[in-house]
């Protein structure tokens, strides 16, 4: 059932149909991104990302938290909009009442502009996509702090006495890793250029071919590969990861409609989050 990406140094497995259910696992970054689905093995993430309220990014939460509970594990720590904190939080102490078993969970309400850190050098930065109710993406990076050109070539003991007096050797440099954008007009993009240069972007391509226009496409607020074609030089990523696409298109047939549309250098970074054969699972 499960559709796995290798995109060094990050693997990528989960499932992703659009209008259907997404739930995309990183076990590298300890995290989940939306729970359409909640599979066994997600179970052990410490971390769950939601993107927005609709019931194929967030309707398996009561499951993945039932899993938790009968593994005795504490809940992930859900990074949510804040716009949708309240509603999932009575959602979430209706199923513990029916359960009969309370799991506390904590809670992260974030919006655009956010930076959070998650581990010593590991932060996540909230940017606002574009759909039909509130929603968010997220770019983690790692902040990391890097010695400044003029002091490089001094001898390690002169910097160990400098660093006793000075603060200013260093300055900090954040490098994006791993960014997730989903349900969401392509106006995310130009809106946020850093997620053009991110090591691995992960992005939605509901639509691929011309059973829905582009301008179909965004009176739904997703995205048409036409809109991404028209982008492709200014994406840097290594590695630029496909989803969401539209169940109407078999997916043993997405390889070659990106094949035929993307330029060269742009499909040899790009990694198709589909099954490569048989139908769509579920």
């Amino acid at each position: 059932m499960l559709t796995e990406v290798a995109i060094p140094p990050y693997t990528l497995r989960g499932v992703s149909v659009g209008g259907v259910y997404t739930s995309l696992f990183v076990p590298e970054l300890d995290a989940i991104f939306d729970v359409g689905v909640a599979p066994r093995s997600f179970v052990g993430a410490r971390r769950l990302f939601l993107s927005h309220s609709h019931a194929d990014h967030v309707g398996a939460l009561p499951s993945l938290l039932g899993q938790r509970g009968l593994s005795h594990a504490p809940a992930p720590i859900v990074y949510l909009p804040v716009e949708m904190e309240e509603d999932i939080k009575i959602g979430v102490e209706a199923f513990n009442r029916g359960q009969k078993r309370s799991l506390e969970i904590q809670y992260v309400p974030v919006s655009p502009g956010d930076e959070i850190q998650l581990d010593r050098d590991l932060w996540v930065r909230v940017f606002r996509t574009l759909h039909t109710v509130p929603s968010v993406g997220y770019l983690l990076f790692r902040r990391v702090k890097k010695l400044k050109d003029d002091f490089k070539l001094l001898p390690p003991h002169e910097l160990s006495k400098l660093r006793e007096i000075r603060s200013d050797l260093f300055r900090t440099e954040d490098r994006g890793e791993f960014a997730y954008a989903t349900d969401t007009l392509v106006d995310v993009l130009d809106e946020n250029p850093e997620l053009y240069d991110v090591r691995c972007l992960t992005l939605e391509c509901t639509f691929v071919d011309q059973g829905k226009t582009r301008e179909r496409a965004r009176e739904k607020f997703h995205i048409h590969l036409d809109e991404i074609v028209e982008r492709a030089a200014k994406f840097k990523n290594e590695h630029l990861i496909l989803m969401h696409f539209s169940q109407a298109i078999h997916p043993g047939s997405l390889r070659g409609v990106l094949a035929s549309r993307l330029p060269a250098d742009l499909m040899m970074r790009t990694r198709v989050f589909a099954p490569t054969r048989g139908p769509w699972p579920g």
